[in-house]
């Protein structure tokens, strides 16, 4: 059984359990009940959320990291690799070790079936309590309350945004979807919200848990300036913290404000150069994410986003409006079926110029005669592929030096430029490096 490598791990796991999601918490607390593995670390941080949830656990790890602390990071889904979910000390874990985890976990599973994402979560889990970290932040999978992310209980609960999504699970208002998320929160233990609106079923459960609750737009918040942001907070002890002047960022700032409230009741210490330079450092693959390339001789600017919901396409809207170009801006798209097209695609009128649209590779794609009239019901510019390459080399094609193509809608999307850039510059065709 331990033979098996990582790409049969992966695929044995995909058919154990009969369906791929399967909300609860009882299968994976029996099992983990049965690893005995004690608490993960001395500090366990869990980020839920709609939208953010990827760069607060990103910025989170940083700022711990730029402590000289070691840190585990578990998030998900992965873009190229299934390495990339679990993060010990800034490097992804390798093969033999991932394969190793699966492992502990199977046999201590017995004739309990598991998801694939359950196995993940435990095997990850697994490893950072061999690892002996002095952190871990942890990312949910989906809502919360019955994420199996929750059968960990967290130090610090952080909840990033409340928005409607995934509403076969989560329900089809903020307030369902509030109570949900909500549910990572525990006994006495700080709760953040970045949701400058938390619905009153988040601030029920906080209360009924006595937990502390820090909210933006009360305990902590930031305000933009020219070419800086501020931000300021509220210490364990209640009494305010201000950071001025901090360089503004690619990823979203409102998230790197709640990860600064989060380390700030971590008690740890407090060096402005420090925290600058740590949320400087933090980048995360596939998240306004700047590449620049060399196609046929020609300087191409590409940024990829896995915005793939109108919340994330609103705030990819917001950055893109803040950088005007000298040129053109040329989209690649490609979307879920199960996503709200029009929500997503709404926010970038007037901001993309050029349009061209493919299918996803996987059967849960919205196709791409879908996308096409969509766009051309909002009077944009579009085009159709056969698929996400070919669409990014017909942009390529016409984009000049002052052009941006930007690919965005779904992790697949973005998933399957990442292959691309990365067999092209195997070949030479491209050389494409992070901006």
């Amino acid at each position: 059984m331990t033979q098996r490598s990582l790409g049969e791990w992966l695929a044995y796991l995909e058919q154990l359990h009969p369906t791929a999601i399967d909300m609860g918490l009882e299968r994976s607390q029996k099992v983990l009940a049965r690893l005995a593995l004690g608490k993960l670390a001395p500090r366990v941080v869990t980020v839920t959320g709609t939208n953010g949830k990827g760069s607060t656990c990103a910025f989170v790890a940083s700022l711990l990291r730029a402590q000289g602390l070691k840190v585990g990071v578990y998030s998900s889904p992965h873009l190229l690799r299934y390495n990339e979910r679990v993060l010990i000390d800034g490097q992804e874990a390798s093969d033999e070790r991932l394969c190793a985890a699966f492992a502990a976990v199977e046999a201590a599973r017995g004739d309990i079936s598991l998801t694939y994402f359950e196995m993940g979560t435990l095997a990850a889990f697994w490893l950072f309590y061999q690892s002996q970290l002095d952190a871990v932040v942890l990312e949910v999978g989906l809502g919360g309350r019955l994420d199996t992310v929750n059968v960990v209980d967290a130090d610090l609960a952080l909840v990033t945004s409340i928005g409607v999504d995934h509403v076969d699970y989560l329900g089809d208002t903020r307030e369902q979807v509030a109570f949900e998320k909500a549910g990572i929160f525990r006994q006495g233990k700080p709760a953040l919200c970045g949701d400058l609106d938390p619905p009153q079923p988040l601030l029920d459960k906080a209360a009924e848990l006595a937990a502390p609750l820090f909210l933006r737009g009360r305990d902590f918040d930031l305000a933009d300036a020219d070419g800086h942001w501020s931000w300021r907070g509220t210490a364990a002890t209640g009494e305010p913290v201000a950071l001025p002047d901090l360089p503004l960022l690619d990823l979203p700032m409102e998230n790197a404000a709640l990860a600064l409230q989060a380390y700030l009741l971590m008690g740890l210490p407090w060096s402005t150069g420090q925290i600058r330079q740590a949320l400087l450092d933090t980048r995360i693959t596939g998240r306004l994410d700047r590449r620049q390339l060399s196609w046929q001789g020609r300087p191409v600017e590409l940024l990829l986003d896995v915005g793939h919901n109108p919340h994330a396409a609103e705030y990819l809207a917001r950055r893109l409006a803040a950088r005007p170009l000298n040129g053109r801006r040329l989209a690649v798209f490609g979307l879920l079926a199960d996503k709200d097209l029009h929500g997503v695609v709404a926010p970038l009128q007037g901001l993309v110029d050029d349009w061209a649209v493919a299918p996803l590779d996987t059967p849960r794609s919205r196709p791409a005669a879908e996308l096409v009239a969509a766009l051309t019901n909002l009077g944009a510019a579009v085009k159709s592929y056969a698929s996400v390459d070919a669409a990014l080399e017909g942009q390529c094609a016409q984009a000049t030096a002052d052009d941006q193509i930007l690919l965005f809608g779904s992790f697949f999307c973005v998933a399957q430029a990442l292959e691309w850039l990365e067999r092209h510059a195997q070949e030479g065709g491209v050389d494409g490096s992070a901006g």
